[in-house]
């Protein structure tokens, strides 16, 4: 479970990202966050990442205080979520298959298990004939694929996906979201924020409206409302 309790972020100078957010997001949830640009959707997920400390209150992912982790003890949690951005942020010098196997060498994992594991994982999102591509020669919703794939070959138990649909055309789109609501399906909890109303309104899951760094809305079964 996470759980955001009380939480507001305020910069140097002055501005407020987050006001008093009290959130709470169940294990197998696919959560969707939506909101104009500056609404704080962004800071909301970097607070999960620890990338953001709040201003006030406290950011529980299970039981544990995110912010007051040590070191080494916050990298094991960071292991235990698959990031997912607007931009890829693939390796350009790696092949598919390289930029996943880096992954999974970052956590540790063996020569048997990334042999094992990367074609397994490509499968899934429907690239098994690219593993030896280059972010070059694939398009942008490949691109988009092997990011998540990425994401979830070391079985986080979140999935954070900011904005991955902001580059890409309508079919790949919906080619992203399908793959995010499979990973789901299989028992990951997943945080989407977007900008588009049509992948919101494809999900039909719980929907949370930000603007001005508070939670105006959260519906259950929520649409695209802004």
């Amino acid at each position: 479970m996470i759980y955001y309790d009380k939480v507001s972020k305020v910069y140097a100078d002055n501005s407020h990202a987050l006001v008093d957010i009290s959130l709470t997001i169940e294990p197998k949830e696919f959560v969707s966050i939506v909101g104009h640009s500056g609404a704080g959707k962004t800071t909301l997920l970097k607070m999960l990442l620890a990338e953001e400390k709040p201003t006030k209150g406290s950011v529980f992912f299970e039981s544990t205080n995110i912010h007051k982790l040590k070191k080494a003890k916050m990298n094991n949690m960071r292991r235990r979520i698959g990031t997912i951005f607007q931009d890829y942020r693939l390796l350009p010098n790696k092949t598919a298959y390289e930029n996943i196997a880096f992954a999974m060498e970052a956590a540790g994992r063996t020569d048997a298990e990334i042999r094992a594991d990367v074609p397994h994982v490509l499968e899934l999102v429907d690239l098994g004939n690219k593993l030896w591509n280059f972010p070059h020669e694939l398009s942008g919703g490949e691109k988009q694929r092997v990011a998540i794939a990425r994401a979830i070959v070391n079985q986080p138990d979140l999935i954070i996906a900011d904005e991955p649909t902001g580059n890409l055309d309508p079919v790949n789109t919906q080619e992203v979201v399908r793959i995010l609501k499979k990973i789901n399906d299989l028992g990951t909890t997943v945080i989407l924020t977007t900008h588009n109303k049509g992948v919101i309104d494809s999900i039909g899951g719980r929907v949370i409206t930000m603007e001005n760094g508070k939670i105006i809305r959260d519906d259950k079964h929520g649409k695209y409302i802004l």
